[in-house]
């Protein structure tokens, strides 16, 4: 569902893929081939969000921003896993965040990251490229392998697959 707020409405790209139950409001931009699933909800009330190309934001997802201060940005071929909050941080290209996962206001997590279920990361933290993140409050454990790299953008494009084939039987 698309709602407006103040005179604002959510920018979708025509490829991306919003499901039904999904709520996107105010000031929104959602980048191309990006998908967001069943329940998740992006408030772009007090400040704007800004998402990427290929991106998937899974069931139950929570995104917002801080009024004024922070708003949420989110690059191309993320995988924000089910049951995320995300609020008020920058995140950067082809990043992976693991299930349950909260990441608060003033965050900035760089390229090539694998973020792990239920991880926090406090306010203002800099999370460098190609980091291994886990733990509450969350800390980089090590640096990733190419092959992690490169299974981040196996799952981004796992994604886009999903929801061409939602489309497809929803046309059908």
């Amino acid at each position: 569902m698309l709602k407006t707020y103040r005179g604002i409405a959510p920018t979708i790209a025509p490829s991306a893929f919003i499901e039904d139950t999904a709520v996107v409001i105010g000031d929104v931009t959602i980048g191309s081939e990006t998908s967001v699933w069943f329940h998740a909800v992006i408030r772009g009330d007090v400040h704007f969000i800004r998402i990427g190309h290929r991106t998937n934001i899974q069931d139950l997802c929570l995104l917002h921003v801080a009024h004024d201060t922070h708003p949420l940005t989110l690059g191309d071929n993320i995988t924000v896993g089910h049951h995320v909050v995300l609020h008020g941080c920058t995140i950067q290209d082809r990043v992976l965040i693991g299930m349950g996962a909260i990441i608060m206001d003033g965050v900035v997590i760089e390229e090539d990251c694998i973020i792990g279920a239920g991880a926090l990361i406090t306010a203002r933290t800099h999370i460098p490229s190609k980091s291994l993140v886990m733990g509450t409050p969350a800390k980089v454990k090590r640096m990733l392998t190419e092959t992690e790299v490169q299974g981040i953008k196996e799952s981004a494009a796992n994604y886009i697959r999903y929801a061409q084939q939602y489309v497809a039987e929803q046309n059908e």
